[in-house]
């Protein structure tokens, strides 16, 4: 009797096993996918070289070879602080080749937490980073990760500002 109560005890948790492995998953990717942002505004008045970021883009090794597109790259906090770089690119020296790390050097105004990053791509080549991260004097580290192509000539990234106004500045 102990016997075939251990043997139906098994058979249902071995069912609800079954149950629970082919049941089809609702969940959802917690990983936030770039977006793009058409009606996203470069601050041209925010000239101040004041602070300085390394900026280092992973391209994808399912990227085109090379490039020759031209890329501008846009990045900024919470409170309108913005650098912008409306040509990060260099046809002629190997810049975002596939399975490559470029490392820039840039000058821009000071900013806080760095909650936004643009990319810009115009051109026919196509490219496919992986991702982008910038590092800052005044703020962390932080890491964007698109491993996606970017479509030309449109802003194409990520903005975790929590809805504040700094991306239409």
């Amino acid at each position: 009797m102990l016997v075939g109560k251990m043997i139906k005890g098994r058979a249902v948790t071995f069912l609800l096993f079954l149950a629970f492995i082919f049941t089809p998953s609702q969940a959802r990717s917690i990983i936030p996918l770039p977006q793009p942002f058409r009606s996203f505004k470069i601050n041209t008045t925010q000239n101040a070289n004041s602070c300085s970021y390394t900026v280092q883009i992973t391209t994808s090794c399912s990227s085109t070879r090379y490039t020759r597109d031209h890329i501008s790259l846009a990045f900024g906090d919470a409170y309108g602080n913005q650098v912008y770089v409306p040509r990060i690119d260099d046809p002629y020296s190997a810049t975002f080749e596939s399975c490559s790390t470029d490392t820039f050097q840039i000058k821009g105004p000071c900013t806080y937490q760095i909650c936004y990053l643009y990319l810009y791509r115009s051109g026919y080549d196509g490219w496919k980073p992986n991702s982008v991260t910038v590092y800052g004097y005044n703020t962390r580290s932080i890491t964007f990760t698109y491993n996606t192509f970017i479509p030309s000539g449109v802003w194409y990234g990520f903005n975790y500002c929590n809805g504040a106004s700094s991306a239409s500045i």
